[in-house]
């Protein structure tokens, strides 16, 4: 079941972005067709439920938060698409990672196999990358359109949005945003070419509005370490400890 009111938004994400939603619907198509048999929805939502929850993106205040996320072991962390590397390479291993397969794929192939979810979404510029969920133990599919089959719609656009969405949708208790900055600079850590510099901003501001909007209907509680957004209490790192208690 899609999130009240998410059929207007994607809508807004075509016309806004000039997508095609043909090539949206051929990709989910296509991912459906490619994902295993094995339902992995339950152990998802028992991993999130009423839990503390990090969503950590590739924003350039990631090195900053990259020494603080290593203290807290114990504490759900998921992870969007470029931020993974970092991550991992510090230590820090995701218990899911929502992507659209532009991430670093060494990466991804080693920890394929172990127990981190995959959120895997499909649209109409990934196609030729869907394959790569062969190497992926644990895999959910998701797209923006209609769900069907074995794919869900959770609501959200760019990676990290779509994390924050999917905690939401399965009632995090309170979720804490690291490296989600929304602003006009694009973290080292983000997989992004010069030329494509313009529209990731723009999506950044997309994912931004989502979330501003999404913060009017979750029963999450949102808070950000990053840059400020509508709906999210401003926190230091310093005070995380009492947050999560």
């Amino acid at each position: 079941m899609m999130i009240p009111g998410w059929k207007s938004r994607y809508k807004e994400i075509l016309r806004e972005f000039h997508y095609n939603e043909k090539k949206d619907i051929d990709s989910a198509v296509l991912l459906d067709s490619l994902i295993g048999k094995e339902n992995h929805i339950e152990k998802i939502s028992n991993l999130i439920q009423n839990q503390n929850v990090f969503i950590i993106g590739a924003g350039p205040s990631l090195s900053n938060a990259i020494p603080v996320l290593q203290k807290f072991k114990k504490t759900v962390k998921i992870a969007a698409d470029s931020a993974v590397k970092p991550l991992m390479d510090n230590g820090i291993k995701p218990d899911i990672i929502v992507t659209d397969l532009d991430g670093d794929e060494k990466t991804f192939k080693r920890i394929g196999r172990s127990k981190v979810f995959f959120v895997v979404h499909a649209h109409g510029d990934n196609i030729s990358k869907l394959n790569l969920i062969e190497f992926f133990k644990n895999c959910i599919g998701t797209t923006q359109g209609k769900p069907f089959g074995k794919i869900q719609n959770f609501g959200g656009f760019t990676d990290g949005d779509r994390a924050v969405f999917l905690a939401s949708y399965f009632k995090a208790k309170k979720i804490i945003l690291f490296g989600m900055d929304f602003g006009n600079r694009i973290g080292k850590f983000s997989n992004t070419k010069l030329s494509d510099r313009t529209i990731k901003l723009k999506k950044l501001e997309k994912g931004k509005s989502l979330l501003e909007w999404l913060a009017l209907k979750t029963k999450s509680d949102l808070f950000t370490t990053s840059n400020p957004i509508t709906g999210f209490k401003k926190i230091q790192y310093q005070n995380l400890d009492i947050i999560i208690t």
